[in-house]
Formats: C-alpha cells, structure tokens, sequence
C-alpha cells in the first residue's frame, strides 16, 4: 500500500512496534493494530498494569524505608545539640530530587503541547476533508438543480416556439436528452451524500475529548509544581507543618504520576502499532462504517497510479453530454434564432446555464481527484503519528522522572524534619523581644543582681 504523502513511520514507532506483547495468560500477542480483539485489549491493559507494578513497588520500597528510619535510628544522648551527621546531605538529596522534578515538569509541558499539537493537526485535517466532501456536495446538488431547471423551462420554452420546424425541434429534444444524461450522471459522484460517518463530528470529538486531557494534565503539572515550590519553602524556613502537608501531596502526586505513566505507554504502544500500517486499518474501518465500495476507499486513500479513478466514466460521459449541449445550442443559435426571433432568450439562458454548470463541472472534477483528500488523510497521519506520539513520549518521559523525584523526595523529608529545631513556637521570635520567656528570664537575673 502506498504512504500517504510525507508519512514515513519514525524510528520510534518501529522500536515501540517491536515490543513483545502478552495477555492476561502471558500468551504472545501479535503487534497488529486490533483494538476490536480481546486479547489485544488485555496486553494494552498489562501494559498499563506494569506503572501499576512500579507503583507498589515503590511505595513498598517507601515505607520499608521510613519504617528502618523511624525504628532503627540510635537514641540520641542526652544534651546533644548538634545535628547528626549527613544531616546537610540528606538535604541536598531532597533539593536536587526536587530539581529534577522540575525539569520533569518542563519536559511535561513540552509533551503536553506537542501532543496537543498533534491532535489540532488531525482535527485540522478532518475538518478540511469534511469541506471538501460538502464542496462536492454542493456542487453535484447546485449543477442538477440548473440542469433540471433548464429542461423545465428554457428547454420546454424553446421546443413551443420550434414546433414549426421538425428538425429544431429534434436539436432541442437531444439538448433535453443530453442534459438529463448529465444530471444523471452527476448524482453519481456525490458519493459521501447519505454516508452516516461525518468528518466534522469525529474532529468534534477528537478535539472536545483533547481540551479535556490537556487540561488535566496542565493541572497536573501545576500541581506537581506547587509541591516542589512549597517543600523548597519548608526546608528553606525549617516548618514542620508545611514539610508534612507537602509529604502528604508528594504522595498524591506520585500516585497520579504512576497512574498517567500507565496510560501514556498503553497509549503510545496501541499508536505505535496502528502508525506502523495504518492503511489496512483505515480502510477496513471506513467501509465498515461508510459502507462505501473498496474502489473509491482504495482510490482515495492509497492515491497511486495502480488504482483507477472510480468516477472517470462519468466523468468522460458527462463531459461529453456537456460538449453536445453546447454544440448544439450553437446549431440553434445559428439556425433557429434568425428564423424565430422569440428562440433568443431560451437559447441564450441556456448558454448561460451551460457556462456556469461547466466551470462547476471543472471544479468538481478537481475535487473529485485524490490528491486534495488524499493530503488531508497524509496530514491527519502526520499529526497523530509524529507529534501524538512524540508528545505522549516526552509526557511518559516527564512521569518517569516525577515518579523517581517523588519517591526520593518522600524518603528525605522524615530525615529532613528530623533535624529541624525541637520546636516551631519560637523559631521566628526575635530576641530582644521582651515577651520572649529566655529573654524575661535574663531580665528577672539582672534586675536581682541590681
């Protein structure tokens, strides 16, 4: 089958492609684009489930962790002020865990738009196959409508004043003919005409479920930003109540992380097979739903020199039912107009309608070749295929490292606290406060001392 112009499957889609994929039983699954197929769906959705696995794992990791910390930690003596050592370490650890979950956040965003992106250029091309489907509409409606008017009346007209002489009558009658086989033929190629698949509903769809996704993921990605601004904040100003508000929303994130990861590689494995051979998909898809025959789906669609146009009769008869109107309202303007001078308004009108109705014929037959749709379903590939799948890449990219900082960030803040001061009640009291109780106790000496 032939590529659509300017689609080549990237380098990602072929590694994605080539991953091994397995049901609920852990039998091999072929990689072919099937959503429809049960086995397909179960080795998405195992897929999915390994973030699921990473998640346990991590959080199991997490709390065996803390539980070494809390209950394996020595006693400190009596009187120790100062701080354990490695205490500044396990500081820096969590700074540079957040940092990088901030540079996780900018790769996110960058995936967020490119994925956006993506989408807005399949919905782009949806909405420009949708025009030019109702272009050919329109025009097949508009062309009948004037040929049908013209043998009601200009045609009908002209046959009256003729009835004198037989044989321009019999140009008029053939005239008649000629333009019933056009509009016959015409209604024809107005193949999308009844079709309950609509372009414009599908890029509805598209773009209404994308707002939505984007601006989760937007939400997400400011949220994960608040939390690493706000534990910078708590350890900066060593409180307590914020770095434990913030290790709570660490974990909530870290959930949330884990979750997106599972659906952008279920997601990104399921595009990368549909882009590795889109066209048999389509196709089959397409007819299914279009009802359409394989002749005009494969024309449209593949766009080579191996598959014919399937409207060039037509075409070709409508074409020359078109030339014999116009030879023949010449034989009539040259013949009948001088005898019956009543014959030149019909006849002229006639030209008229002729004229018009064969730019329009032109203009279809251009919109009937494949290259305009043929370029849209090229685009929409493009789109989804290349941007989609980078951005769902770089988000993927952006929870792994988000994942990994959190977790990091959430075994450093308990030792983090533990080496704030004893209490928050006077941390920030000056200390020439009188109110202050060390510095009214200091006061008390002196004045017994006096």
């Amino acid at each position: 089958m032939g590529a659509p112009p300017g689609y080549r499957p990237s380098a990602w889609v072929h590694l994605l492609h080539q991953l091994p994929r397995a049901d609920f039983q852990l039998r091999p699954v072929p990689s072919a684009f099937a959503p429809q197929e049960r086995e397909y769906q179960q080795a998405l959705l195992l897929v999915a489930a390994l973030a699921g696995l990473g998640l346990g794992l991590s959080l199991i990791f997490i709390a065996v962790y803390l539980i070494r910390f809390c209950c394996c930690r020595p006693p400190e003596p009596p009187g120790a002020k100062s701080p354990p050592p490695g205490g500044g370490c396990v500081t820096w650890n969590c700074i540079a865990a957040l940092l990088v979950g901030c540079a996780g956040i900018g790769v996110g965003f960058y995936g967020n738009s490119e994925t956006s992106d993506g989408v807005s250029q399949l919905s782009s091309a949806l909405l420009h196959a949708n025009h030019t489907l109702t272009a050919i509409d329109h025009l097949v409606l508009e062309m009948v409508e004037r040929l049908d008017e013209a043998v009601r009346t200009e045609l009908t007209t002209l046959e009256e004043v003729l009835t004198q002489r037989m044989e321009l009558v019999a140009a008029a009658r053939g005239a008649r003919r000629q333009a019933e086989t056009v509009a016959q033929q015409l209604q024809g190629l107005a193949f999308w005409r009844g079709v309950p698949l609509s372009p414009l509903q599908v890029a509805e769809d598209v773009s209404f479920v994308e707002e939505y996704r984007w601006l989760a993921y937007v939400l997400l990605l400011l949220l994960e930003l608040l939390v690493c601004l706000f534990t910078l904040l708590g350890l900066a100003r060593q409180s307590k109540w914020l770095v434990i508000v913030m290790t709570v929303m660490s974990l909530l994130v870290l959930v949330l992380s884990w979750g997106s990861m599972g659906l952008e590689a279920a997601t990104a494995v399921g595009l990368s097979d549909f882009c590795s051979s889109p066209d048999s998909y389509i196709l089959n898809l397409t007819q299914e739903e279009t009802g359409l025959g394989s002749d005009i789906l494969n024309y449209y669609f593949l766009c080579n020199q191996a598959v014919s146009n399937p409207f060039q009769q037509r075409l070709t008869l409508s074409q020359r039912a078109l030339a014999n109107i116009h030879s023949q309202l010449q034989g009539l303007e040259r013949e009948a107009v001088p005898q019956f001078p009543s014959a030149q308004k019909p006849v002229l009108s006639l030209e008229e309608t002729l004229n018009v109705t064969e730019g329009n014929f032109h203009q279809l037959v251009a919109l009937l070749h494949c290259r305009g749709l043929h370029k849209d379903y090229g685009s929409a590939l493009r789109g989804l295929c290349e941007d989609t799948l980078e951005g769902l890449l770089f988000l993927l990219l952006f929870s792994l490292l988000s994942a990994g900082a959190l977790a990091t960030v959430l075994c450093s803040l308990p030792r983090a606290w533990a080496l704030f001061p004893p209490s928050d009640d006077y941390e920030d009291t000056d200390d020439d406060d009188p109110f202050n109780p060390q510095e009214s106790k200091r006061f008390v000496q002196w004045q017994s001392s006096i």
